[in-house]
């Protein structure tokens, strides 16, 4: 290992952003050299400029605005851009979070060049194959050298696929350090009265490509939608993905729908703060409402994150089933998480996965349970 080693950070969407960020200040609390590589797979600038200023992220060494497209084209973008970069920096060790395309495309690409990779976030599964994350998760977790794991769950995932157990480090989740932290500034208040919104509402955001990209399934999830809106008026940031289809599909502006721009980091969990109820299929958001104890519909079939609803407030619907399940969820009220949180979500996950980062880096042998002991 060099002198004085580097550490590439590769980043491509919103949850990204939001796990990298505790990594990044712990690494360099503890001196060590690193880079941001900013791959632009979230080209707005609200779901990926306003990331870096609410989560104090620094400037990235390179913006490769990749920009949307299919999986194979922007995938393929990504594999070009990332080779260069990687070549030209020549790092130590590349660190990926989640499961987006950014992710796998690194993975590959570090594999190639024989780079040493680690990757955030790692062991989390679906068990199905037909999401594109799924793959996604299963080949980065496959090739990383480091694999950080946020809940116990993932560890036996990566055992029964054979990963070697002194790879692996149960960490906590770093989104969780992140959540924490904007804790004090989440005021739902200015973020309620510039959208004009009631002051009692429900948030949903969607995205999966199994609920937008076919005009089919996304009249289905709109009409369902727009049931859950004839209960409590509905807040919807709308992610770039699936814009048009969910438009053309009826989500629009309208007495009880507010259809919104993406929001920033802050002030989107200001408003899922003081929210009555999230309609959601993404990961991280049900991991932050478990935190925050808001009422969650998560409209999957599965969900990588079963200990949200083991110890949070997460629970699966079928978008048939979504407005019954929202006007229970509505009548209960407010929600206590069941039993304790997550083990390790407690806002030190970054400082957890630094110090395995840079003994690793000094090329200490640092097994699970020594990196584990030394966490508390």
């Amino acid at each position: 290992m060099r002198e004085n080693p580097l550490v590439l950070h590769v980043l491509g969407a919103r949850p990204n952003f939001v796990k990298a960020a505790p990594v990044v200040r712990a690494l360099g609390e503890l001196g060590v050299r690193q880079g941001i590589i900013h791959t632009g797979q979230h080209y707005d600038a609200l779901m990926s400029d306003v990331f870096f200023a609410d989560l104090g992220l620094p400037e990235p060494l390179a913006n490769l605005a990749v920009g949307s497209g299919s999986h194979a084209k922007q995938t393929a973008a990504l594999l070009v851009g990332l080779e260069e970069v990687v070549l030209e920096h020549d790092p130590d060790l590349v660190v990926v979070y989640g499961d987006v395309n950014s992710t796998l495309a690194a993975i590959l690409v570090c594999a190639k060049l024989g780079v040493r990779t680690a990757h955030v976030e790692a062991g989390l599964r679906s068990f199905d194959r037909g999401m594109p994350e799924e793959v996604n998760r299963i080949v980065t977790d496959s090739l990383s050298d480091l694999l950080f794991v946020t809940s116990p769950d993932a560890l036996s995932h990566l055992a029964a696929e054979g990963v070697p157990a002194s790879k692996v480090h149960l960490v906590g989740n770093p989104m969780i350090d992140s959540l924490f932290s904007a804790l004090p500034s989440l005021d739902p208040a200015p973020v309620v009265e510039r959208l004009a919104i009631p002051a009692r509402y429900a948030v949903a955001t969607l995205h999966r490509p199994a609920n937008v990209d076919t005009a089919e399934a996304a009249r289905e999830l709109v009409s369902s939608v727009l049931e859950v809106a004839g209960r409590i008026p509905l807040v919807v940031p709308v992610h770039p993905r699936g814009r048009t289809r969910l438009a053309e599909a009826g989500l629009v502006d309208g007495p009880s729908v507010r259809v919104v721009e993406p929001l920033g980091y802050v002030d989107f969990l200001s408003l899922v703060r003081g929210a009555a109820l999230v309609v959601t299929d993404s990961g991280g958001v049900q991991e932050e409402t478990t935190m925050l104890g808001v009422p969650c519909l998560t409209v999957r079939p599965n969900t990588e994150r079963p200990i949200t609803i083991t110890h949070g407030t997460n629970r699966l619907v079928t978008p048939a089933l979504l407005p019954a399940a929202a006007e229970k969820a509505l009548a209960d009220g407010a929600v206590t998480p069941s039993g304790e949180l997550p083990p390790l979500w407690d806002g030190a996950a970054g400082p957890r996965i630094a110090r395995v980062i840079s003994a690793w880096l000094k090329g200490d042998n640092l097994s699970p349970a020594a990196q584990g002991t030394r966490s508390e």
